[in-house]
């Protein structure tokens, strides 16, 4: 046998004939049934192997119980808030590095990093608001709107220890849910930030 005999049995194998199955649903297989000289249309059988159709157009692929599915969760943009209902806002008051005031009205369950991020003031949030930083580091100018606050976690405390001027009422924004309690809070963004992250100290 010649070689180019044997090319020809190899190329007359790997191209189906009609009413033949592909045994892979390889891309040569899909294109070669779109081909207009060949009966057109295919579906696939649950077993993964396409069959040749009568009186249908474009290969249409129909899916296979088998195949393993996966989904994707789009990722949290943070500076997304909620909107308050009338009659329910939350007043906050954020004083900035220049010293100016910025009063806003707020929905309960937005945290401080997300609030200000949506009001475009100077707070970075370098984690992605996950308690991995400090650099939405906050100072609550009332010790007694402070008390009202929860108890920063084991996390937050690790955290604010890396954060630029430390206060005994600071606190991390994108630990601070606002809710009725914390209406007229007050709090105060510090001149600069240290962008120390809990990674950097992991091991080498």
């Amino acid at each position: 046998m010649s070689v180019w005999q044997g090319l020809s049995q190899q190329l007359r194998r790997a191209v189906p004939k009609a009413g033949e199955r592909c045994v892979a649903p390889s891309r040569r297989c899909i294109s070669h049934l779109a081909t207009p000289q060949r009966i057109r249309g295919a579906t696939q059988s649950r077993q993964g192997v396409y069959r040749l159709q009568k009186g249908m157009g474009a290969p249409s692929p129909t899916w296979n119980s088998s195949w393993r599915s996966f989904s994707a969760t789009a990722q949290a943009a943070h500076g997304h808030v909620t909107p308050p209902k009338p009659g329910e806002e939350i007043n906050i008051t954020f004083i900035d590095k220049d010293g100016t005031k910025i009063d806003l009205q707020v929905a309960e369950g937005d945290n401080l990093l997300d609030i200000a991020q949506a009001n475009d003031l100077e707070m970075e949030g370098a984690c992605g608001g996950s308690c991995a930083c400090s650099t939405c580091h906050v100072i609550v100018e009332d010790p007694d709107m402070f008390d009202k606050m929860e108890e920063p976690s084991d996390d937050e405390n690790d955290m604010l220890d890396l954060a630029f001027g430390l206060t005994e009422t600071s606190r991390l924004g994108c630990q601070v849910v606002m809710n009725k309690d914390l209406d007229g809070l007050v709090v105060r963004l510090p001149s600069m930030t240290r962008n120390l992250q809990a990674s950097d100290f992991g091991s080498k």
